[in-house]
């Protein structure tokens, strides 16, 4: 990846502009894709417990009173809401602006280009792993926003160095652009650093509920803590069975509300997410297995994937061995960037080293069942570092069972069996406890 960055961009005038205070924020602006915002929040709440942050989210009243009173170190936001906000921002001047996945303004007609670079700031960094995508004017666009002039006008550049370089591979002007850039740009290539980093690296991408699906979770959640609350611990443990099967549907409702009810027509923030994820991954070369217990909702992806061109496989337990077979050897061999795979039927027993990334779109309490599945990957002959993205709700159930594995790790697999937490919560108090904690945490409590 690539880190490109300016330790100034010139004194405080220049940067706040005409009639702006000169006194300089202490607050900094992360500004990523929308299936990140939530991502940075956690990170950062890991990494830097003592910075504060706020997400720019929500409505457009919401976003605009948080934009001026929010008096946190951070503000998050993402790209789409910063062209909505643009003007909001005009008032405000940060110490640091981030750009995050820095190729999002490679276009520097695009609004969301220009809405970056009117952002008034000290100091500012672009992240990317792709500061050229297809044309050396993306690199100007990146670099117009970190220092705006410094390689020219575009119309100067063209000139100067995107034309020569790109229609006559003239090296000296090659060689002249890379000196210029050099000072600025830290870059590390994963050949150069394989064994600086782990075999398997885990992250969690956090997704939030839209307003509809968010409305029909909570109804379901809520209906559940009535009947439990109702039955005593033996009534809870000779109904387990049946609370089994609607935490299920819960767990569906995160996924998609589709899979529980055919007339839902809302949004699904997961699966937008997991799309934006896949299509991040394959722009940048890399094979992804993307496993979910359910196939319905492998159905409900592969279509998404079809509306974006993007190629699969899958395979379910309605596959015969030959066909697995078959399919194994041409996504080892070929082209095709993903296999979408339902867990059950592709957990063990099949080699799949060509892929470097793996996505578990819904948690499985049998972590070690989960883990079987990232090893089709994660295996010997695999050459490359092996990523694993687990989708996760904010502020549901999802996200109160990750915490409870994270709590009982030392628990021995055995404890979490054949895909069932009936022996992880084992009372029904526990079971209330965790309810109740997503149902508040959702309601802002």
């Amino acid at each position: 990846s690539a880190v490109v960055g300016e330790a100034e961009t010139g004194t405080a005038k220049a940067i706040a502009g005409e009639g702006r205070k000169q006194d300089v924020s202490r607050r900094s602006l992360i500004i990523c894709p929308a299936s990140l915002v939530y991502n940075w929040e956690s990170e950062i709440h890991r990494f830097a417990p003592g910075l504060t942050v706020d997400t720019v989210v929500g409505s457009a009243g919401i976003r605009k009173e948080k934009i001026k009173e929010s008096r946190a170190d951070i503000l998050l936001t993402s790209y789409d809401l910063l062209k909505r906000d643009v003007e909001a921002y005009q008032e405000t001047l940060f110490d640091t602006v981030f750009i995050d996945e820095a190729q999002n303004i490679k276009n520097h007609g695009t609004q969301a280009a220009k809405a970056v670079k009117a952002v008034s700031c000290a100091r500012r960094f672009a992240l990317t792993g792709t500061p050229i995508e297809n044309a050396l004017s993306e690199l100007w666009s990146i670099f117009d926003f970190l220092m705006p002039g410094f390689l020219g006008g575009y119309k100067h550049f063209k000139e100067k160095y995107e034309q020569p370089v790109t229609a006559r591979q003239d090296e000296v002007a090659a060689e002249r652009l890379r000196r210029m850039i050099r000072p600025f740009i830290l870059r590390r290539l994963k050949k150069e650093v394989l064994r600086e980093l782990p075999d398997k690296l885990e992250e969690v991408v956090y997704s939030r509920m839209e307003d509809a699906q968010r409305e029909i979770y909570e109804a379901r959640v809520q209906k559940l803590l009535d009947s439990l609350a109702k039955q005593s611990q033996e009534e809870f443990q000779v109904g387990k069975l049946q609370i089994l099967a609607e935490l299920t549907h819960l767990r569906q409702l995160c996924c998609d509300p589709s899979l529980v009810y055919e007339n839902y027509n809302g949004g699904a923030a997961k699966v937008d997410t997991c799309v934006e994820l896949v299509k991040n991954a394959v722009e940048a070369g890399n094979k992804i297995l993307l496993f979910s217990q359910f196939t319905s909702m492998l159905d409900i992806i592969r279509k998404r994937l079809d509306e974006e061109e993007i190629g699969y496989y899958i395979l379910t337990g309605a596959v015969s061995k030959e066909k697995r077979i078959e399919l194994v050897r041409a996504f080892n061999e070929d082209d095709t960037p993903v296999f979408l795979i339902s867990l059950k039927a592709g957990g063990t027993g099949l080699n799949l080293t060509a892929a470097s990334i793996v996505i578990h779109f819904d948690p499985w309490w049998n972590q070690a069942a989960q883990n079987q599945a990232t090893d089709r990957a994660h295996r010997i002959g695999q050459q490359q570092v092996v990523t694993v993205y687990k989708l996760i709700m904010k502020d549901t159930l999802e996200e109160k069972i990750l915490e409870m594995q994270e709590k009982k790790a030392g628990l021995s697999e055995e404890i979490i069996t054949e895909g069932s937490i009936s022996e992880v919560i084992g009372s029904r108090d526990e079971f209330l406890e965790i309810l109740r904690g997503a149902a508040k945490e959702s309601a802002g409590e």
